[in-house]
């Protein structure tokens, strides 16, 4: 289910987006630990990890010194994507397949529904679904964390600056106001 203040409704994703974009540029704290902070979460949000991306993200962006809040925001900007999740995960878990086999081919089709939760639980589960996954989503979520960390820290940056040259403004009327 995709979160209230996401779901395409009265306001829409793009209005979602706007309001992660505005939580993360009123942060204070630095461009560099905000965009790390988003990067990582974004990062985190790809894994296959459900219920422990948000820790994860939190987790290694405090190790890193980085926003622990940017962070959790990145992570949440990857529910975006939840109705996308299942073409996501499977795309993941075929890179993964394809770089762990050698020679490199393509799985077949990973059949889910003769299972059950006890097979779910076993180690084999492990090693041959969730550590491909894994593997594809370092794949994707490497190079589109990366990408986001630089869009992010060029969006901070600048309205950083806004919001130093308003302050600034404010300053010089307040001292001609004393004059």
């Amino acid at each position: 289910m995709t979160p209230a203040h996401l779901s395409p409704g009265k306001k829409g994703w793009i209005a979602g987006l706007r309001e992660h974009l505005r939580r993360v540029v009123q942060l204070h704290d630095t461009p560099h630990s905000i965009a790390g902070g988003v990067a990582l979460g974004v990062f985190f949000g790809f894994t296959p990890f459900l219920g422990v991306k948000t820790l994860l993200g939190i987790l290694v962006a405090w190790v890193v010194r980085c926003s622990r809040v940017a962070a959790a925001v990145g992570v949440a900007l990857h529910d975006v994507i939840i109705p996308l999740m299942p073409v996501l995960l499977r795309l993941e878990y075929e890179i993964g397949f394809w770089l762990l086999n050698h020679p490199h081919r393509w799985p077949q089709h990973l059949l889910v529904d003769h299972l059950h939760v006890q097979q779910w639980l076993h180690w084999d589960v492990f090693t041959t679904v969730i550590w491909p996954t894994f593997l594809g989503s370092l794949v994707i979520g490497g190079p589109v964390s990366l990408a986001v960390f630089f869009v992010t820290l060029r969006i901070v940056a600048r309205a950083q600056a806004r919001r130093r040259a308003a302050d600034a403004a404010a300053l010089d009327l307040d001292i001609d106001d004393f004059e």
